[in-house]
């Protein structure tokens, strides 16, 4: 799960929050409640978790129940890894 929630933040970082301090992103900051995502940098963000994983997000799951923070994000593609 280390390598998941590594290459989560590593995207969030790179792609939403450029020259922010990588220590402040931790795996409970509140990403959709806290700014960081709006709509179309969270289907950015389902994009790349579909490209990367090779996994598929349901509409439902594409909200703030599974992708307000990085621990959420993780959780959620172990256990669709789990399950294939």
């Amino acid at each position: 799960m280390d390598e998941i929630s590594q290459a989560v933040r590593e995207f969030v970082l790179n792609e939403f929050l450029p020259g922010e301090d990588p220590a402040e992103l931790t795996d409970s900051t509140p990403l959709i409640t806290g700014g960081i995502l709006d709509s179309i940098s969270t289907l950015r963000l389902v994009n790349f978790l579909e490209d990367r994983f090779r996994i598929t997000i349901e509409a439902h799951e594409a909200g703030v129940e599974h992708l307000d923070s990085i621990g959420q994000i993780t959780a959620l593609i172990a256990s669709k890894k789990q399950a294939a």
